[in-house]
């Protein structure tokens, strides 16, 4: 079983990370937990050349410990993309692309944003654990206020608008507790969307919660899951009543990013906004900073190079 290790606190981290081998070895042994094994030939037989390459002996294959991730191509010291990736764990609340800039001393707001979408690509770890037990599942609009709907955002008119992005939440719950929590921006309210992702995020013999829309009915007929239906028509109740978790998350989300980042999320991105604030929620009995900032670097091993003109693809770009 491997050993999580890890800085504790801010102290530690700097005791720790003097200099960029101090990164290096670090990131060796995360991304080769079990050893190192050369990608073309699988040998595990090996040496550090003077670039600090590890050079297979069996076909001569180099391979550096920044190829194929984040940190692919990157000018920077490994030093600053360390004390970078714990300061972004460190705020419960995440950062703003020009609070970065501010605070990091960034010649250029573009700089400090893709940063920051570097990193929130490696916020989603690949095969992780499906949400379980009993799960509220809804949607909500992230945008302009439509036409009609309440304050709280619970009439939600049409499940559709063009000003908007539809949003599709699960949330785990524990009692009266909030558990982890999923999100998925999809272009409509279909059943096919719901129920896709529904499959994707929820482990099978969950109890999926969810109210009377439509595109939830064919839930019924599949054995995997127990379907359990709070229409808000005629209860006598509001949404947010009958579904309190997943209403809770709704606004906590909408309050973190009209905090955080004053409301200007650019629909292109804001997945991987949620992708941040999905890491940060599930995250946030973590006793220790450490460990997020851990699971960062874990992360960003497994996490392929995002080159500046694939993370702005053209399109101007916000927060």
């Amino acid at each position: 079983m491997e050993t999580e290790d890890y800085p504790k606190d801010f102290q530690k981290f700097i005791d720790r990370f003097k200099t960029d081998d101090d990164c290096w070895e670090y990131l060796f042994k995360i991304r080769w937990v079990n050893g190192y094994t050369c990608p073309k030939c699988r040998n595990a037989k090996y040496y550090l050349n003077k670039r600090k390459l590890a050079e297979c002996k069996n076909c001569g294959h180099q391979t550096s410990v920044t190829a194929g991730t984040i940190f692919h191509g990157s000018r920077k010291p490994l030093l600053l993309w360390f004390h970078v990736m714990w300061w972004v764990a460190a705020q419960k609340t995440g950062v703003s692309a020009s609070n970065f800039k501010d605070f990091m001393g960034f010649g250029s707001y573009e700089t400090a944003w893709a940063w920051l979408h570097k990193l929130r690509r490696a916020m989603i770890r690949p095969g992780r654990e499906l949400l379980s037990g009993e799960v509220e599942v809804d949607e909500t609009f992230i945008g302009g206020k439509e036409t009609g709907e309440k304050e709280d955002g619970t009439n939600k008119t049409g499940r559709g608008s063009s000003e908007k992005s539809l949003v599709v939440v699960a949330t785990e719950c524990h009692g009266k507790q909030i558990g982890r929590v999923r999100f998925k921006c999809i272009d409509s309210a279909s059943g096919n969307n719901l129920v896709k992702f529904i499959k994707d995020n929820i482990e099978h013999g969950s109890t999926v919660i969810t109210d009377g829309w439509k595109g939830y009915d064919s839930l019924a007929n599949k054995s995997e899951y127990k379907h359990v239906r709070k229409p808000v028509s005629g209860s006598g109740q509001e949404a947010h009543e009958l579904l309190p978790h997943v209403h809770m998350v709704d606004s906590l989300l909408k309050r973190w990013m009209n905090g955080t980042h004053q409301g200007r999320i650019s629909q292109k991105h804001l997945g991987f906004y949620l992708d941040e604030y999905a890491f940060r929620f599930n995250r946030k009995l973590s006793t220790h900073r450490g460990k997020v900032f851990y699971r960062l670097v874990q992360q960003s091993v497994i996490t392929g190079p995002a080159p500046l003109k694939d993370l702005m693809n053209n399109e101007k770009h916000n927060t």
